[in-house]
Order: structure tokens, then C-alpha cells, then sequence
């Protein structure tokens, strides 16, 4: 069981490399919903992605004879990175696994650093197979990119960080996707304040968490292409993060993927911030809903920043095409 102690043992870990990140006000969002609203900036840390806070948590917790062995991970890109640069830094040998379908981006910049990389698998769920089949084969050890404590409670790092920059928080907007970040963020702050409402949010494309939460087990609903890559995939049997959601967590909101791509361009205009889809779905849920946060005082997680140019463009170019969404108009109006 992870407690408070374990996620602020974490964060004094981490400290070394780790960023503490901005909280920075959005005066649109505020406007939009009539209340108080914040973005914790994660696509500003190190790889411009929160996963370095898991991942260097847990390969500084390597056993020696783990370090001399090396390790291996499946990721859709940013834990890939994450782990990358970790390694580096405490030099021990890694491989990383992605799906052919990772964002280009996110594959250029893991092969800046001394690992193997392996294209394996159409999805992430592939990858994560090769991954552990690997790890038996080569008996290393596999570091998942959220079932494992120790990347859980360097995720919750986080809340440790909203909880000292913002007073008077009601609501938290969390990225889910294997769970990693919400369980972290969730056991920080609800220790802290019981009353603090954590969300999750997930695409409809990809909607695993919210699914397994209504069948009350883990389930593999059918997905569909999605702009939030970061979030897409399974969750593994037995996963750690599904007890703490369900504990924890709550609600899961889906939003659609038209509302990814205002959220990102929104961001891109108004907070002169690069946000991938994952990153940008807590803005996306404000954006469907906002009369859902009238009046509160709520911090948006925005998750990553790691969006491949070609996309971006084509999302800046799509404005013209949005004029019918409420939210937009009220956007365009302020």
C-alpha cells in the first residue's frame, strides 16, 4: 500500500533531475466556467512530459545486480523517453519498445540517448507484450510505465506541488490512461484534503479506465484511432493503479476527439503552450463542460508537450471548421 510518506520520499529522490513545474492561471478557462482555473505545466518538465518523474524514481530503486543486467520498458513514447534519459544518467543499459505508430517525434528523440530501441507491434499493447516477453528471455528487468509503486509515487510528486502553489482546490483534471499518474496524484491529495474531487478523463476513443470502472473489473473495450496517443492502451491484468482508481478516483470523464483538437489549439493561442492529446484532455472536459465547473477552483494537469509538427499545423488549420461548438463561440467572444 503506498501512503503520503512514500510520495514525498519520492519527490526528495527525483529532486536532483526533476523540475518543479508551473502552475500558471488560465483567464480563458476561468471565464469559461466562472471559476478559478490552473494549469499544471508538465509539458515543461524534463522531456516535456511528467513520465520522468516515475521512471528516474524507480530505476534509482534498482537492486545492483538489476543496475549490471540492465532493464526494459514497453511505452507509447514519452515513458520511452523518460526511461531513456534516466538511464543514461545513472548508466545502466535500457531497451525500449514502442509501436510502430509512435509518433515520430517521440521515436527521434528516444534515439538521442544510449539505448535499444525496438519498433515492435501496431499499438501499445503489442509493444508491451514484446516487452515482457523479452524481459523473461533476457532476465532483465521490465519497468512498467504505471503498475509499480515506485512510478506511482514519483507521479505523485505532482500533488505534493498543486498542494503547496494553490489554495483553496476542489478539483484536480487528471490524464488516464494505465492509471500511473491519476493513482500518484490521487493518494497525494486526498491524504492532504479528502474533499479535493479528482477526474479522470479519457477519450472516447480509448476509454479502458472509465469502462473497467463501470464493469467493476478490467476490461479491453474496442478502441479507435486517437489523437491522445499517450493514453492509448490497455490495462494490465492485476494492475495496482485499477484498486487505487476505483478507491480514489472520483469520477472518469470521455471526451471526443474534435474536443482534443480545440484543447490543443486553444492552448497553442491563448497560453502559447505546445500540448499533445494527452495532454490537452483535462481543457478538452473543461471545454464540453463547463457549467460542470462553474464557480470551482480546479488545476488542469496538462500531461505532455511531445506533438509531432505535421500534426500541430493541420490542428491550427482546422479553426475555420469549428465555429458551431458553443464553447468556441464563447471562446471567440471573450
Amino acid at each position: 500500500m503506498i501512503h503520503l510518506k512514500d510520495i514525498e520520499q519520492a519527490r526528495e529522490s527525483i529532486s536532483e533531475l526533476v523540475r518543479k513545474t508551473p502552475l500558471k492561471r488560465s483567464a480563458l478557462l476561468s471565464s469559461l466556467c466562472g471559476g478559478e482555473v490552473y494549469l499544471k505545466l508538465e509539458n515543461q518538465q524534463l522531456t516535456n512530459s511528467f513520465k520522468i518523474r516515475g521512471a528516474y524514481n524507480r530505476l534509482k530503486q534498482l537492486k545492483r545486480e538489476e543496475v549490471e543486467r540492465g532493464v526494459i520498458t514497453a511505452s507509447a513514447g514519452n515513458h520511452g523517453l523518460a526511461v531513456a534519459l534516466s538511464a543514461e544518467r545513472l548508466k545502466i543499459h535500457a531497451t525500449i519498445v514502442v509501436p510502430r505508430t509512435t509518433p515520430q517525434v517521440k521515436v527521434d528523440r528516444i534515439r538521442r540517448h544510449n539505448v535499444e530501441l525496438l519498433l515492435e507491434g501496431g499499438i501499445y499493447d503489442e509493444a508491451e507484450q514484446k516487452a515482457i516477453t523479452l524481459a523473461k528471455e533476457r532476465e532483465i528487468t521490465y519497468i512498467s510505465p504505471y503498475n509499480d509503486d515506485a512510478i506511482i509515487t514519483g507521479q505523485g510528486s505532482i500533488g505534493l506541488e498543486i498542494h503547496e502553489d494553490i489554495e483553496g482546490l476542489r478539483r484536480v483534471l487528471v490524464p488516464v490512461g494505465g492509471g500511473g499518474l491519476i493513482s500518484g496524484v490521487s493518494i497525494a491529495l486526498k491524504a492532504i484534503d479528502p474533499a479535493i474531487g479528482i477526474s479522470g478523463v479519457q477519450s472516447t476513443a480509448c476509454p479502458v479506465m472509465y469502462e473497467s470502472l463501470r464493469a467493476g473489473e478490467i476490461v479491453h473495450p474496442e478502441m479507435t484511432e486517437s489523437i491522445a496517443d499517450g493514453l492509448y492502451g490497455g490495462i494490465e491484468a492485476g494492475s495496482i493503479t485499477f484498486g487505487i482508481v476505483c478507491d480514489l478516483v472520483d469520477e472518469i470523464i470521455l471526451v471526443k476527439e474534435k474536443s482534443i483538437r480545440q484543447a490543443i489549439y486553444m492552448l497553442w493561442e491563448n497560453e502559447k503552450q505546445i500540448v499533445e492529446g494527452a495532454g490537452a484532455v483535462g481543457v478538452a472536459a473543461l471545454m464540453e463542460n463547463p457549467d460542470v465547473f462553474e464557480g470551482e477552483t480546479v488545476v488542469i494537469i496538462v500531461s505532455g508537450g511531445n506533438i509531432e509538427r505535421e500534426e500541430l499545423e493541420r490542428i491550427l488549420a482546422e479553426k475555420k471548421a469549428w465555429n458551431h461548438c458553443k464553447t468556441w463561440e464563447k471562446w471567440e467572444g471573450r
